[in-house]
């Protein structure tokens, strides 16, 4: 009996826990291959983009007869992981996304941020791959005008090249701090130092509930008095988010209606127990809306035939808080 019951309070937390939403940036649009996201329409204004929930900021500066990326993001298919030098600001070392895939983000800057854009949808940030730019990887590998080699000419000097991830929950800092070394040099056995060329998971779970990041870098190489020298860029690619609107609780879901058949093939049939609903909606896993229905009859039919195989969310509107369950369709 105790076994029993201590599965079914599994199950229930299980059906309870929050989806995950995955930016991707695939969606992204881009004028072809070998390009970048370039918005030169406002300069020195805020001109950045949002991907599953999350905002990222981006200003272009334009003075000077110039026009670079001045500050923030970037989202890129470039695949030059070959090219050292400042011409070469906006591929990844990986020459691709995260898996092979084809787009990413490019950061710039030593102290940027990003914010859940509708904390109604998600709330929280779970955490992101991360690379290193092909500019500051062959700086740090080689050396260059401005940034030395990592190591030095022994190549025993303790350099690193660091990214520390502070957490906001409302404008208040969270205590903790997540830090990821784009490169580390520390180690006595000069063969255990690094300059990271693939992607890696940084797990932002120790930040708890947060809805928006400060990405602080920071490099042993500071030479001049004028800062840091290697340059302020690294890639992140499948950045995550626990999506609010994708919660799933079946419990109150199950004394708000009946639903069947599950696996559903050309129709779902809700029938509803709960008179206060007013809209049923079917949505993907990324959060999107596929269907909207408004609640005319007791029972409802919701066509699946158009719905791709796979699982969906069924979301009640109107009625008991948080009823949501999941559906297969066939």
């Amino acid at each position: 009996m105790r076994t029993l019951l201590l599965s079914l309070s599994l199950t229930a937390l299980a059906l309870q826990a929050s989806a995950q939403s995955v930016g991707t940036f695939e969606d992204l649009t881009l004028p072809g291959t070998d390009t970048f996201y370039v918005n030169y329409t406002a300069p020195g204004t805020d001109v950045g983009f949002n991907e599953a929930f999350v905002h990222y900021p981006t200003l272009y500066d334009t003075s000077g007869g110039y026009s670079f990326l001045s500050y923030g993001f970037a989202y890129s298919n470039k695949t030059d992981s070959v090219t050292p030098g400042y011409t070469n600001p906006n591929s990844a070392i990986t020459a691709k996304g995260y898996a092979g895939s084809n787009n990413y983000v490019v950061a710039y800057g030593s102290n940027i941020g990003a914010s859940i854009a509708d904390t109604a949808k998600a709330d929280s940030i779970l955490g992101f791959y991360i690379t290193n730019n092909t500019y500051t990887y062959r700086s740090m590998l080689n050396g260059d005008a401005f940034a030395k080699k990592f190591g030095g000419a022994s190549g025993n000097d303790t350099d690193f090249f660091q990214l520390k991830v502070l957490g906001y929950n409302k404008g208040v800092k969270k205590a903790d701090s997540v830090l990821f070394y784009l490169a580390d040099f520390h180690y006595t056995n000069p063969a255990n130092h690094y300059v990271v060329n693939t992607w890696q998971w940084v797990n932002l779970a120790p930040l708890g509930k947060v809805d928006s990041l400060a990405f602080l870098l920071s490099s042993s190489d500071t030479a001049g008095g004028f800062g840091m020298n290697t340059p302020a860029y690294f890639c992140i690619d499948n950045f995550t988010v626990n999506n609010a609107r994708l919660a799933v609780n079946n419990v109150p879901a199950m004394a708000a209606a009946k639903v069947y058949p599950i696996p559903a093939a050309n129709n779902l049939y809700v029938e509803l127990n709960d008179r206060s609903i007013q809209n049923l909606l079917v949505l993907d896993m990324q959060g999107r809306v596929m269907a909207e229905y408004k609640v005319g009859n007791t029972v409802m039919t919701i066509n699946t035939q158009n719905l791709s195989a796979g699982m969906y969310i069924l979301q009640f509107v109107g009625g008991m808080q948080n009823a949501s369950m999941r559906f297969t369709k066939q």
